[in-house]
């Protein structure tokens, strides 16, 4: 497919006023796009072009029954400018599993790779080389089809678009346990990378920062007594020398690096346990001086620690220890990302 698409360049790069010191996540946006359209049930007009403003109808059914769906990953440079992707083929694999359940047309493979490879050789430049740095890729695909009926539409947009951003720095992360909010129910969308499960955590999030938290943990829709994610991120939590992480289920996002954290600490023999765990469970373990840590993970800053939650009232503080798995398990994502080391999965796609 690479040699169908159309390639129309920019007339004067933008990359000459970025300061790719002082990269902030997702503002700062590169010069090229990737855009198909799925129209007919066929996907055509396969472009790599500026990065502009979409003109869309006001009936584009993306504005009134919210098929949309996105997906995150990141490129990245090793020390001899070479350009990689990490784990590329489970975004496609997952950016299908959502359409499928949005009613949204599947992107084939050979495409996604194509279109992805071919926008990364020509922005090959704005892929950034201080420690920490990358190149966020965001693929996603509306419904651009118009018409007013409550049903999936006729044609839809894909797009990759991409943006440099520096290291990601968390700082130190308070989490509110949910009790009253759901991300997500039993045979709903929460597994998928859809928009508006994005939106619905928006509220309760800000509730959660107005008490003083950085953010939400989310909890089971019907009881709230089993910990879920962190956020927008899987959330791991060690107990002991034990590491236990959710079980994906329709709620849960199956994500990719969960997934590689989850590999690498049964390699390394870090004791990991994939099960529900209660809110009880680790309020009694906060409470013995047994809970030892608890993290996000993600694409965004791919282990994020939790320096303490609050529930029912009353705060937790997790111990300041000198080694860690956070740091342990970042370390050797990040050095298989950027070629510091062996990749024994294949998990690296040098473009």
């Amino acid at each position: 497919m690479a040699r169908d698409i159309i390639i129309k360049p920019v007339k004067d790069s933008k990359i000459s006023n970025v300061d790719f010191s002082n990269l902030p996540f997702g503002k700062v946006f590169s010069d090229h796009i990737f855009q198909c359209e799925y129209i007919n049930g066929v996907w055509q007009n396969l472009t790599i072009k500026p990065n502009e403003p979409i003109l869309l109808n006001p009936a584009a059914k993306i504005f009134h029954y919210g098929q949309s769906i996105f997906e995150g990953m990141k490129a990245y440079k090793d020390g001899k400018g070479e350009v990689y992707l990490f784990r590329p083929e489970e975004n496609c694999k997952r950016l299908n599993l959502s359409a499928k359940r949005l009613m949204m047309p599947e992107i084939p493979p050979a495409l996604f790779m194509d279109g992805l490879k071919k926008l990364l050789e020509i922005d090959r430049d704005w892929i950034p080389t201080t420690e920490g740095s990358s190149l966020y890729v965001r693929p996603f695909m509306f419904a651009s089809g118009e018409g007013l009926h409550a049903s999936p539409a006729d044609s839809y947009t894909f797009i990759i678009s991409t943006a440099p951003s520096g290291a990601y720095f968390s700082g130190k992360v308070t989490v509110l346990i949910e009790e009253k909010y759901a991300r997500a129910a039993n045979g709903g969308v929460g597994f998928a990378k859809a928009g508006g499960n994005y939106a619905a955590q928006f509220y309760p999030t800000q509730l959660a920062i107005e008490k003083g938290y950085n953010q939400v943990i989310w909890t089971d829709d019907n009881s709230h007594q089993f910990i879920e994610e962190a956020g927008a991120m899987n959330i791991f939590i060690r107990i002991g020398d034990v590491l236990i992480t959710s079980p994906t289920n329709d709620r849960i996002l199956d994500g990719i690096t969960r997934k590689s954290i989850i590999q690498i600490a049964k390699d390394i023999n870090i004791p990991l346990e994939v099960r529900k765990i209660s809110v009880s469970e680790v309020v009694q373990a906060a409470k013995e001086g047994s809970l030892k840590e608890m993290f996000g993970a993600g694409t965004a800053a791919v282990i994020s620690p939790i320096a303490g939650f609050g529930y029912q009232g009353k705060d937790y503080e997790l111990p300041k220890l000198s080694d860690t798995y956070a740091s342990l398990l970042k370390k050797k994502i990040t050095d298989i990302q950027i070629n510091k080391s062996e990749d024994p999965y294949g998990w690296r796609v040098k473009v």
